[in-house]
């Protein structure tokens, strides 16, 4: 059985940044919470409010996971990654909500998806997670 770590620094390069921004994606979430007026704000006011607390849990379980070398991890932090890009596009029912955000934070999104669809992490993954 794997110990559980935070970070695993045996791992490729790519998948040691993905699980950075896995953790920063959670960090950023939670600032942009107690920004906004904290959790009640999101329970009260915003219908997806629980699922966007969820998924910010579930980033840091996914860098955990990753970490971790668990096949459980890495698809969960595929989920996290590929979520937003989901969530804008079913909330605004239009493709061009993809678009019409953040440009830095969809940079950083892109990077997430592409670090963990990179070839050399696939390889790492399919080999040595259990």
């Amino acid at each position: 059985m794997p110990e559980a770590r935070w970070t695993n620094p045996s791992q490729p390069q790519t998948l040691q940044i993905a699980v950075f921004l896995l953790y920063a994606t959670a960090f950023f979430f939670v600032l942009d919470t107690l920004r906004s007026g904290g959790i009640r704000v999101y329970f009260d006011v915003l219908p997806w409010g629980p699922l966007l607390i969820a998924s910010a849990v579930a980033a840091v379980f996914a860098g955990r996971g990753i970490s971790s070398e668990t096949k459980i991890g890495y698809y969960l932090g595929l989920a996290v990654a590929i979520f937003p890009f989901a969530f804008r596009v079913l909330y605004t029912g239009s493709i061009n909500a993809l678009l019409n955000t953040d440009l830095v934070g969809l940079m950083f999104e892109i990077a997430l998806v592409a670090l963990l669809l990179h070839p050399q992490t696939r390889d790492y993954e399919r080999i040595w997670f259990k």
